[in-house]
């Protein structure tokens, strides 16, 4: 597509939770903050399946994100959230372990969020 992003099925997010794109992670890359560390990081997920480097680098920590981002092209089709601790509406920090995959493997990962003004972002991976 002109702008770089994949087609997204307008009935179902990448995520996986079955809810349709709009009422699910596109609400989040239309830029309402993501509720919860697992909310923002099933949006990454879907920004890396729709190919929205822009958000994710928006929804990187500033004192980890990259300078810039060129994704691959990796068809992600399904994530599975394996734990999360704490990262819910009231909490500064959270983790989300998950695993997601691709159509050349998948990619396991325990990753830490920080909440700062009201907004999730991602930090790192944990281990």
């Amino acid at each position: 597509m002109a702008d770089g992003k994949k087609k997204v099925h307008p009935h179902r997010c990448p995520c996986g939770t079955g809810l349709p794109f709009a009422e699910c992670c596109g609400r989040f890359h239309a830029g309402e903050p993501a509720p919860t560390a697992e909310a923002l990081m099933r949006s990454r997920f879907s920004a890396f399946a729709v190919g929205d480097a822009a958000y994710l680098l928006a929804t990187w920590h500033p004192s980890t994100r990259p300078a810039d981002l060129e994704l691959d092209d990796a068809r992600w089709y399904r994530l599975d959230i394996l734990g999360r601790s704490h990262g819910g509406p009231l909490d500064t920090t959270g983790t989300v372990e998950f695993e997601a995959f691709h159509r050349g493997g998948s990619q396991r990962e325990h990753s830490a969020f920080v909440r700062e003004a009201g907004r999730w972002y991602y930090v790192s991976p944990t281990r």
